[in-house]
């Protein structure tokens, strides 16, 4: 399980790190907020322990700016500050949890533990909303955007993209896809997904400068951050 920390202050980010790694989750730690966000964005989380004076973006644009595109996974603010107003500020904006430094590390603990716990039994693991670079998958309003300007897609060429969204990078086979989306296994059909394949691609890459599907040569199709390469 991966937790995010977006702090400032190196020495408890540090303490922070360390203490979520004694209790065996996964950590990765920024004190940027513009690079905590573009994180966001890319990656999937457990839990994002989150301060709120950060260099260049603050917590409160942060968690606003996550919640456009992620409403299930837990947040914990952190601040200096005891005022009323930036706890009121915090929840109004999506975050679960806020607290007031300085604080126990147990305590922090405590709740990454209970809110993760409560996330998992409420049923919002199944994401409703996918993102993958910026490209932003909405399930229920069947709706998709890339740099923000949404996408005209069909129903096959939105059901593709849907699946290659939901392995996040992982290669999807033509025949998974087949059976998935047409129900049949038939090799006769491979040609009709490169025709779709083609199709997104001229929608969701050439049309932003983009080149995120990949082909596996032999294998099937994949999504990739710009630099990365898996060919």
């Amino acid at each position: 399980m991966s937790v995010l920390i977006i702090e400032d202050d190196p020495d408890l980010n540090a303490n922070i790190k360390e203490a979520l790694e004694a209790e065996n989750y996964k950590v990765e730690a920024t004190f940027d907020g513009q690079i905590g966000l573009r994180w966001l964005k890319q990656k999937s989380y457990k839990c994002v322990i989150l301060d709120i004076n950060l260099p260049y973006l603050n917590g409160f644009q942060i968690c606003k700016a996550f919640r456009e595109f992620n409403t299930q996974t837990p947040v914990i603010m952190l601040t200096a500050l005891g005022e009323l107003e930036d706890k009121i500020e915090g929840y109004h904006i999506g975050a679960d949890d806020y607290l007031t430094k300085p604080f126990y590390m147990k305590e922090l603990i405590l709740r990454v533990n209970s809110l993760i716990k409560r996330n998992a039994m409420s049923g919002e693991g199944k994401k409703e909303i996918l993102v993958f670079d910026d490209i932003v998958l909405n399930k229920k309003q069947k709706k998709i955007t890339r740099n923000q300007q949404e996408i005209d897609l069909t129903f096959r060429e939105y059901q593709i993209i849907e699946m290659l969204m939901e392995e996040q990078g992982e290669v999807v086979s033509k025949r998974d896809i087949l059976k998935e989306i047409w129900n049949t296994t038939a090799d006769t059909q491979s040609n009709t997904i490169e025709v779709y394949i083609s199709f997104l691609r001229n929608k969701l890459d050439k049309a932003f400068g983009k080149n995120t599907i990949k082909t596996k040569v032999g294998f099937g199709y994949y999504l990739a951050q710009e630099d990365e390469n898996k060919e």
